[in-house]
């Protein structure tokens, strides 16, 4: 009779989790079937390790977000041909659900969703502030918001995910949250190198596949990033999101950790100023501390719980042909 109170104050949070990062509807159908397939990664992977915490996913994803703003021709197309404005909550669970979807989702969800990405980037165009044109389907600004984003998850996932770097590779299922702690060295190169598939495929070339290469990358690119209007408009937008008093707390709490995770220069075009001391005793341990509950909450999610299922099934056996 005692836990009934508290397993009901976990299915509460489980389903206003799930509400507020993906919908009303997980669309199981993407992840549970059919028998056997590992979708495009697998089980074994170190995606699979990186994007079950998700503390740093979280954190990771707001910080992503700030990021890729710094880019003004990405940032002038998502201010131009997104709805983030009117319809902030869609837009996250859109995002929410590519992420999910092509990290667990069965290979045939998984190609579904990327290639409905493809084409509407093919209407994606216009001018930025300079008049010369864009598009979004052009591969180096993929290769940007790929990069930035995934970047973004390994450091969320090596602040929160806690614990020494493990070595070796990542046992499936690895708990309730899909990680055993912080990746050794070898283990980021080889997240890189398997996400890197996720820019290709939708098309974006040259993705840097490890640690060196990402640090090469970012230092071509820095002297084209800037925080424009949109982007300090963007950025403010992020902060204050939420359609609940406890959506606004939970995701200021995000976001403020999602700010230690940026380079110095970049908190300074964003123009946020959170002192180191600020930054590494009051905003990392709040966040952990909703991190451990959204882990309790969470559990082996229903999204997570169908992909373990279907990867590790044997595969339907075909009807011999007559």
């Amino acid at each position: 009779m005692g836990r009934r109170p508290v397993e009901a104050l976990r299915h509460r949070l489980l389903r206003e989790i799930n509400s507020t990062v993906h919908g009303a509807d997980l669309h199981l159908e993407r992840y549970d079937r059919p028998p056997g397939d590992p979708g495009l990664f697998g089980p074994s992977s170190v995606v699979w390790q990186v994007h079950g915490h998700p503390a740093g996913m979280l954190v990771g994803g707001f910080a992503a977000l700030m990021l890729q703003s710094l880019h003004p021709v990405a940032m002038r197309a998502v201010a131009e041909h997104s709805d983030y404005r009117s319809d902030p909550t869609g837009r996250l669970h859109r995002t929410a659900r590519f992420v999910s979807t092509t990290t667990l989702g069965s290979s045939a969800a998984a190609e579904g969703a990327i290639a409905a990405v493809r084409r509407i980037h093919t209407h994606v165009r216009g001018f930025d502030r300079r008049d010369r044109p864009y598009r979004a389907d052009d591969p180096a600004l993929l290769c940007w918001v790929h990069t930035a984003e995934v970047s973004c998850f390994l450091a969320g996932h090596q602040v929160f995910a806690g614990g020494p770097p493990r070595t070796g590779a990542p046992v499936a299922g690895g708990g309730a949250a899909g990680s055993r702690g912080r990746l050794d060295g070898a283990q980021c190169d080889a997240y890189l190198a398997e996400v890197a598939l996720i820019g290709e495929l939708l098309g974006a070339h040259e993705v840097p596949a490890s640690r060196a290469e990402l640090a090469r990358y970012l230092g071509r690119v820095r002297g084209e990033l800037r925080a424009t209007p949109e982007a300090l408009e963007a950025v403010a937008l992020l902060r204050g999101f939420g359609r609940t008093r406890r959506e606004r707390l939970a995701v200021r709490v995000l976001t403020n950790a999602a700010v230690g995770l940026l380079p110095g220069w970049a908190r300074r075009e964003l123009g946020i100023r959170r002192p180191w001391a600020v930054r590494r005793c009051w905003d990392r341990p709040l966040a952990r501390a909703l991190g451990a509950a959204l882990v309790w909450a969470c559990g082996l999610s229903p999204i997570r719980a169908a992909a373990e299922a279907r990867a590790h099934a044997e595969p339907a056996v075909r009807a011999a042909s007559g």
